[in-house]
């Protein structure tokens, strides 16, 4: 293969970050693609065979196009593109960062981070009811969450309901202390910390006090009917089939769903079948439902989190092969 070297400069207002960027990660690029990154105030020269440079200079577009737009790439970023550019995907990921999922109180752009999250995103936009399944740190919560914000900010919902199943405790939260919110909370703390992240304390506060934001337990949604909602059911994996058949026939005119869920992390009694288990041949095929499978390469936490799941795969694997 032909040997090629491309200097690439960088735009004067995003030469710190852009060159910084290349130069923390450059034994990761060098690795990952093999070939060589040179970093030199706002020049950056990549070196090697013809394919893997051109994919070089392609990471450099994708990575210079996100922070135009405001979003913040870092190492899990690179370590993302890198995976597209060896399995033949790299153009795909141009559209990462061209549409604001939604805006913190702080002023934070929230993005889609990868293929799959972007999938998920539209999914969720397209149709009234979503299935976001895969593992811890794909985004599933957070960006079910973002979506509920932007669309009651942009009236087109009156209203959030966030709900999770207790099933730690059975349902049977008798023996915890304080009153029956105090009790429930600890199982809806992560719902709590994803919309505090994207609202902010004091609005969540002013919203909840009024009742347009709901946070509880799934035994509450029995009975119900939710018009003009975004209603979130997290943790599905941890309902049963009858469960999930009462949450999913909650939903009233003007309203959007997003279930989520891991199903390799079912907490609920031994022989009990999950909820989540079977919705892809149940609602397959069926327009207005949207099923999305989400991988260990959309974790977007702490780059030791996708080890972990891979580690967990791979060692049930190999306890399958010695049954």
């Amino acid at each position: 293969m032909q040997h090629k070297e491309v200097k690439l400069e960088i735009e004067p207002r995003l030469a710190n970050q852009l060159s910084s960027l290349f130069e923390e990660n450059a034994g990761l690029m060098e690795e990952g693609l093999e070939i060589k990154v040179f970093c030199r105030g706002n020049e950056i020269t990549l070196a090697g065979e013809s394919e893997p440079v051109d994919n070089g200079v392609e990471i450099y577009r994708i990575l210079y196009e996100q922070l135009k737009k405001g979003y913040n790439p870092g190492t899990s970023e690179i370590t993302y593109l890198i995976h597209l550019a060896k399995t033949g995907k790299l153009q795909r990921a141009s559209v990462l960062a061209d549409d604001i999922v939604a805006v913190t109180s702080r002023g934070k752009k929230i993005f889609a981070r990868t293929i799959g999250q972007k999938i998920y995103v539209d999914s969720i936009r397209m149709n009234g009811v979503t299935f976001g399944i895969g593992p811890a740190g794909s985004g599933k919560t957070y960006l079910a969450v973002a979506m509920a914000v932007a669309a009651l900010q942009a009236k087109e919902v009156n209203r959030l309901i966030l709900t999770r199943p207790a099933v730690e405790a059975g349902e049977k939260l008798g023996f915890l202390p304080g009153d029956l919110q105090e009790k429930v909370d600890p199982y809806l703390r992560p719902l709590y910390d994803a919309i505090y992240d994207i609202m902010g304390v004091e609005l969540f506060q002013k919203y909840f006090e009024r009742g347009i934001i709901e946070i509880a337990p799934l035994a509450y949604m029995r009975g119900r009917t939710l018009d003009d909602a975004f209603i979130i059911l997290d943790e599905a994996q941890n309902t049963t089939p009858e469960q999930m058949k009462m949450f999913l026939t909650r939903m009233g005119f003007g309203s959007k769903m997003v279930v989520t869920g891991d199903i390799t992390q079912v907490d609920l009694p031994k022989g009990s079948i999950s909820g989540l288990a079977h919705v892809g041949k149940i609602f397959k095929g069926i327009p207005g439902i949207g099923i999305v499978y989400l991988s260990e390469q959309d974790i977007v936490r702490h780059e030791l989190v996708q080890k972990i799941i891979q580690a967990y795969e791979r060692y049930q694997r190999e306890l399958s092969e010695e049954r």
